[in-house]
């Protein structure tokens, strides 16, 4: 199970905050995180991925967008899961599809 983490609207190109709010955040509730260690849409069909995504709605892990298959966003647009974070090492940013806003942990 993750955490549960606050998260903080940002500059994507500073990381400044800004005073902007995403209504997806309050929606996301602790979920289980999948054990699987890639793309589980990519392991299925056989294709390569290029960055993790984890969906903070379901949990699920997927594809991003400079990889072939975009699963991250087709589970988004599928499914409409709304918010995502990386799950890539040293990475801790999240990404809310239908605002299009960039979201770092607020630190306590």
């Amino acid at each position: 199970m993750n955490e549960l983490i606050r998260w903080q609207v940002v500059d994507p190109n500073s990381g400044a905050p800004l005073d902007q709010q995403c209504g997806h955040v309050e929606a996301i509730v602790p979920i289980a995180t999948s054990t699987i260690a890639g793309c589980e849409d990519c392991l299925r069909e056989g294709s390569e991925w290029v960055h993790l995504r984890e969906c903070l709605t379901c949990g699920r892990i997927r594809c991003c967008d400079n990889s072939p298959r975009q699963h991250s966003t087709a589970h988004w647009k599928a499914g409409g899961h709304p918010l995502l974070r990386s799950v890539e090492p040293g990475e801790s940013w999240a990404w809310c599809y239908p605002e299009e806003l960039f979201l770092l942990p607020l630190d306590d």
